[in-house]
C-alpha cells in the first residue's frame, strides 16, 4: 500500500460510539441504504489540488504543511512521489476516485510542448497506479486561472493568443481524462468574468466563451470521450463577477447558445454560499432542471466572505443535500469530490485523514437521515397536501391550460375570499431535527 504515511493504518468503521479520530463512525462503505451500498451513493473522490498540493499558505503567510513528497527537488520525481502518496492515502481511506487539474498532477515547464511531455510521463505513472489499485478517475480539468497569462481570463480573454493557448490546454487535459478512463470533465471559469465594465466587451466575451465550449464538445466527440461535460458555477473570486454566477445563470447561458443538451452542472457548497444561496437551493434548482451532474463537497464559513473550502461538518446541510441527490435518482456518473482543505494550523499528515473522515461521516449521516425522511414521507405528504388545490377544480384547469384571465376573473368574482393555511416551516424543520437526533 505504500509507506509515505507509515503511522496511519487502513481506516476502519467502528460505529457511532467510537472516539477514535482515525475511524469512521457513520460511513460504512458496504452498508445498504435506500437500496444500494453507501459507497455507490457517494462515489467519494480525493481532490488532488487541496489534498496533495496544498501547503497551508494563504495571502498573509507561507505554507505550514510539508508533505513527504515535498522534499524531492526534481519536479517530475516529486510529482511521481506525490502520486504514490495520493494512492496510499486513498487506499487507506477506502476512496475509489480522484479528481485533478492538469497543473496539479504535473508542474508546468517553460514551454507548452515540454509541459505536455511532463503530463504524459506523470499521467502514465498514475495510470499504472490506477491499474494496480483499481482506483478510478472521476473527472479531470485544466487549470485556466493560476498562470499570469490568464490575468484577463482564458476563453473570455481580450487576447486571442491566450484563447488559443487555453484551447490547447483543454485539448490535452480532455485527451488525458479520456485515456485515464475519466467519466466526467469539468469547466470552472475561474477568471471568466470581469473586474470592471469600463474595459470589458461583455458581449464578445460571452460569445467567445460559448465558442470555446462548443469547440470542446466537438473535440470530445472527435476523440470518443463519452463522459459528462460539467460546468461549475461560482459568482466571484478570483474575479469581481464571474459569468457562471449560479445555476440559473449557467442555465440561461447554455440555453441562449444552444448548449443546454451538452452540459450538466458540478455544484460546490461554498460557491452557493458566495452566491447568497444555500447548497440545498442550488441542488434543487439543478435537479428540477435535469442538470445535476456532480458535487464538490465542502462548506464555507458564514462569517468570512471568501471561498474558505472547509471540510463539511454540518449534518443538517448534508441531509438536505442528500434529499436532493436521492430524489435525483443518484449522482452517477458524477460523485462527491472533497474540494476542501485542512485549516492552515492543521499541518500534520494525520489531519488530512481526520478531515476526510469527518467529511465522509457527515454525508453518511445525512444520507441515512434523508433516506429515512423519504421512506416515512412526512414532508412529501405535507408538500403534496399544500398544493392539492392544483389537482382539482380551478387549479387543475390552470395547470392544464384550460383557462385565461377572463375565466379566472369570473371565478374570483364568485370566490373573492381565498382562505390560506399555514406553511408550517418550523414544524417541518422540527421533523428534520427529529430524524437527525432520533434516526
Amino acid at each position: 500500500m505504500g509507506d509515505l504515511f507509515p503511522d496511519i493504518k487502513k481506516i476502519q468503521y467502528e460505529g457511532p460510539l467510537s472516539k477514535n479520530p482515525l475511524a469512521f463512525r457513520e460511513y460504512d462503505a458496504d452498508e445498504i441504504v435506500a437500496g444500494k451500498p453507501m459507497k455507490e451513493h457517494f462515489r467519494f473522490a480525493m481532490s488532488w489540488w487541496h489534498t496533495i498540493c496544498a501547503s497551508g499558505s494563504d495571502m498573509f503567510g507561507s505554507g505550514t504543511a510539508i508533505r513527504p513528497w515535498d522534499r524531492e527537488p526534481h519536479p517530475v520525481k516529486r510529482a511521481k512521489l506525490a502520486a504514490d502518496g495520493a494512492f496510499e492515502f486513498m487506499q487507506k481511506l477506502g476512496i475509489e476516485y480522484f479528481c485533478f487539474h492538469d497543473r496539479d498532477i504535473a508542474p508546468e515547464a517553460p514551454t507548452l510542448a515540454e509541459t505536455n511531455e511532463r503530463l504524459d510521463e506523470v499521467c502514465g505513472y498514475v495510470g499504472d497506479l490506477m491499474k494496480k489499485t483499481g482506483i478510478k478517475l472521476l473527472w479531470g480539468t485544466a487549470n485556466l486561472f493560476s498562470h499570469p497569462r490568464y490575468m484577463h481570463g482564458a476563453a473570455t480573454s481580450c487576447n486571442a493568443d491566450v484563447f488559443a493557448y487555453a484551447a490547447a490546454q483543454v485539448k490535452k487535459a480532455m485527451t488525458l481524462t479520456r485515456d485515464m478512463g475519466g467519466v466526467n470533465y469539468v469547466f470552472w471559469g475561474g477568471r471568466e468574468g470581469y473586474e470592471t465594465l469600463l474595459n470589458t466587451n461583455m458581449s464578445l466575451e460571452l460569445d467567445n466563451l460559448a465558442r470555446f465550449l462548443k469547440m470542446a464538445t466537438e473535440y470530445a466527440k472527435e476523440i470518443g470521450f463519452t463522459g459528462q461535460l460539467l460546468i461549475e458555477p461560482k459568482p466571484k473570486e478570483p474575479t469581481k463577477h464571474q459569468y457562471d454566477y449560479d445555476v440559473p445563470a449557467v442555465l440561461a447561458f447554455l440555453r441562449k447558445y444552444g448548449l443546454e443538451n451538452d452540459f450538466k452542472i458540478n455544484l460546490e457548497a461554498n460557491h452557493a454560499t458566495l452566491a447568497g444561496h444555500t447548497f440545498h437551493h442550488e441542488l434543487h434548482i439543478a435537479r428540477i432542471n435535469g442538470v445535476l451532474g456532480s458535487i464538490d463537497a465542502n462548506q464555507g464559513d458564514l462569517f468570512l466572505g471568501w471561498d474558505t473550502d472547509n471540510f463539511p461538518t454540518d449534518v443538517n446541510a448534508a441531509t438536505l443535500a442528500m434529499l436532493e441527490v436521492l430524489k435525483n435518482g443518484g449522482i452517477a456518473p458524477g460523485g462527491f469530490n472533497f474540494d476542501a482543505h485542512v485549516r492552515r494550523p492543521s499541518f500534520q499528515d494525520d489531519d488530512l485523514f481526520i478531515a476526510y473522515i469527518v467529511g465522509m461521516d457527515t454525508f453518511a449521516k445525512g444520507l441515512k437521515v434523508a433516506a429515512k425522511l423519504l421512506e416515512e414521507g412526512e414532508i412529501e405528504e405535507f408538500v403534496s397536501k399544500r398544493y392539492a388545490s392544483y389537482s382539482a377544480g380551478i387549479g387543475k384547469k390552470i395547470v392544464d391550460g384550460q383557462v385565461g384571465f377572463s375565466d379566472l376573473e369570473a371565478y374570483a368574482l364568485r370566490n373573492d375570499q381565498p382562505r390560506n393555511v399555514s406553511g408550517r416551516q418550523e414544524m417541518l424543520e422540527a421533523i428534520v431535527n427529529r430524524y437527525m437526533l432520533n434516526p
